[in-house]
């Protein structure tokens, strides 16, 4: 072994421990690199999926919950940032306050739901829900214009489902039948101890799934409602009556708080137009039991122990497979998360973030954003023109680092110490004044849509923008002191993942600005989509069970993990260059860049996981994430030395190479 390291095996990032020996890197090199890490870390009963993300999250969480219980055993003055979290938390824990309560906090919905006596009484209640933070039937958003994006618009989507997709209402395989029958019960039990007797809310769930399912027939697939040129529908108020006459949507939009729309983004308008035609075609009394329903089920997680565990029943172990409820302190955390996560996300930062970090990673993402433009120069399928327009909008790309340089103001909510459901509310309420506000006025860039806390990352079509929350920025993806292509590998390919977002199948349509706009040439499109469709066709023939990953659904995050790990590759391949080259523990430098591709991915899931994922998510299974890319790579070939007779190996001719 050539420049034999002194270097301790703990010190440079892999755990030797996380190989699977027994299988060649070049049949499956995901079990290769992580069969041992999944080997010694078994799922744990109140986990669906579990691997190094998860750890991480896990890790962050038990983080979270030192520094809160530190600021709950603290005195803090009203209106604090201090005072919320502790009172909002404390609130959360006092199990006994919110079992005493049981459905009481939902008395005030229901009452309203009770004196419904019209057609444009249930619009009126819908309307209120929407004003409150809550999708009912279609959902209401003020975000940023897809196609003027330095001002914000009203946006129109499908809802009103309880299952994860149509598809759960759809299909007619025995899995799916299982998990009507199975959400007919649910929906039974959680009404018999809402107060109803078993007969009528056997009869009443039976009621729930037929609505349901008409709503599904209407709602456009998971694959179309990714596609913005299926999605961008502008359409004035004038124009939305004329297809939804069923509602009166000037009122209903001033109900809201969205005052003087003028316009608006329908982004399923055959669903809407359907939708809202049942609003007269379906009986009174059959929305009623639907809208108090989508009250009990929604507020659920924030009610006493019965309702949550009965919830846990259904969508923790029938859909995910997982054995146990979470502990309430990590569910109450989420909550924190979801409601007043900012807040939290500052005291976080001061003590997981060191600046040292934010500048180290800042470092590594230049690489990235080098060696994509060395990349993109040198692409033989692009015209220059294109080109010449590709390379703007990479240059265009803004990045965010760690946290917010503007945090959100949570000033004037009352959050208090035994009212956990109303504080959730009243907490809602104020973000969707927020987002409310802004309709009509110039985007803040400098918005995060993650709290620095999160494991995970993102890339903003419509603000050309990468973002890294200081969660993700973490041991094992990212350690400043280990070994730069365990680095690069982990991390790296997380940045060139999200780098390469603006330019898969949907990004590419939006231009540097963040407007979609075409900045193409035909034949260049042409050439991309054939490109891509290598892509679909191999991920097509991956399967989970019986059931086949969706090529078309997961396009943009494979064409991401690909061109992700192409980008991280040569940025490391740059660093090479500068610092030289040496072997660690056995392993080349291309080969440990490899085996930190996998620490992102490292794990495993239960099959009722595996199954819904493939149903509903644009993400591929791990599995697939690292002997997809790795597959398609030269680089791989090379390093690991694959030939015709792996399992891993494609014919030139038919592996994917887009950026």
């Amino acid at each position: 072994m050539k420049n034999k390291t002194k270097r301790s095996v703990s010190s440079w990032g892999f755990d030797p421990k996380n190989l699977d020996t027994s299988v060649r890197p070049q049949n499956d090199f995901f079990h290769f690199a992580a069969g041992g890490w999944i080997k010694r870390h078994p799922i744990p009963p109140t986990k669906a999926k579990w691997g190094t993300f998860y750890v991480l999250r896990e890790d962050g969480l038990k983080k979270l919950r030192a520094l809160i219980e530190e600021i709950a055993d603290s005195s803090h003055a009203k209106g604090t940032e201090g005072q919320i979290i502790r009172d909002f938390y404390l609130s959360g824990m006092d199990t006994k306050t919110r079992n005493k309560l049981g459905l009481k906090p939902l008395e005030p919905f229901f009452r309203k739901i009770d004196a419904i006596k019209n057609g444009q009484n249930i619009i009126d209640f819908i309307a209120y829900l929407h004003k409150a933070g809550f999708s009912l039937l279609w959902g209401t958003h003020v975000g940023q214009d897809d196609k003027d994006s330095e001002h914000y618009t009203v946006f129109l989507a499908q809802s009103g489902l309880t299952l994860p997709d149509r598809d759960f209402y759809l299909k007619k395989d025995p899995r799916s039948e299982t998990i009507r029958d199975e959400f007919l019960k649910y929906i039974e039990k959680m009404l018999v101890i809402a107060g109803e007797k078993p007969a009528q809310a056997r009869e009443d769930a039976r009621v729930i799934l037929e609505l349901e399912t008409k709503l599904a027939r209407f709602s456009m697939s998971n694959v179309d409602t990714r596609d913005i040129e299926k999605v961008y529908n502008r359409k004035s108020v004038q124009e939305l009556g004329k297809l939804a006459p069923a509602v009166e949507w000037r009122k209903f939009f001033e109900t809201v708080g969205i005052k003087n729309a003028r316009s608006l983004v329908v982004l399923q308008p055959e669903f809407i137009s359907k939708a809202t035609a049942l609003l007269a075609k379906t009986p009174l009394d059959t929305w009623k039991k639907y809208l108090r329903w989508h009250v009990l089920n929604g507020c659920s997680p924030l009610l006493s122990t019965k309702f949550i565990s009965i919830r846990f029943q259904f969508f923790g172990k029938v859909l995910m497979g997982s054995q146990k409820p979470e502990p309430v302190w990590k569910r109450v955390i989420g909550a924190l998360e979801t409601y007043i996560g900012e807040a939290v996300g500052k005291e976080y930062v001061k003590r997981h973030f060191p600046p040292e970090a934010k500048k180290k990673i800042d470092e590594l993402v230049d690489n990235l954003f080098a060696a994509y433009e060395e990349r993109l120069k040198n692409i033989d399928w692009m015209s220059p023109a294109t080109k010449k327009k590709a390379l703007a909008k990479l240059a265009a790309i803004s990045r965010k680092l760690g946290y917010p340089s503007k945090w959100k103001s949570y000033k004037g909510l009352d959050i208090r110490p035994d009212e956990y459901f109303q504080n959730a509310m009243r907490a809602l309420r104020l973000e969707r004044r927020r987002e409310i506000g802004r309709y009509g006025k110039k985007v803040d860039r400098t918005e995060w849509f993650m709290t620095p806390q999160t494991v995970n990352a993102y890339y903003s079509p419509n603000m050309n923008e990468i973002a890294f929350p200081a969660g993700i920025l973490q041991p094992p993806f990212f350690d400043p002191d280990a070994d730069a292509a365990i680095n690069y590998g982990a991390i790296g390919s997380v940045i060139g993942h999200e780098i390469t977002h603006g330019f898969d199948d949907q990004g590419s349509k939006f231009d540097g600005r963040g407007n979609f706009k075409n900045w193409w040439t035909a034949d260049d499109r042409k050439r991309f989509d054939k490109k891509a469709n290598v892509l679909v066709k191999q991920f097509n023939g991956y399967k989970v069970g019986d059931i086949n990953v969706n090529g078309k659904l997961t396009l943009g995050e494979n064409i991401a993990d690909l061109g992700g790990a192409v980008m991280a590759y040569y940025a490391y391949m740059r660093h090479l260059e500068r610092e030289g080259r040496r072997d660690i523990a056995g392993f080349t430098p291309e080969q440990r860049f490899f085996l930190g591709l996998t620490l992102v991915e490292s794990g495993h899931q239960r099959p009722e996981a595996a199954r819904t994922q493939v149903m509903t998510d644009p993400h591929s299974p791990a599995v697939f994430r690292i002997n997809g890319p790795t597959s398609n790579m030269t680089e791989f070939y090379e390093a690991f030395g694959v030939t015709k007779e792996d399992r891993l190996y494609r014919d030139p001719k038919d592996r994917a190479k887009i950026w």
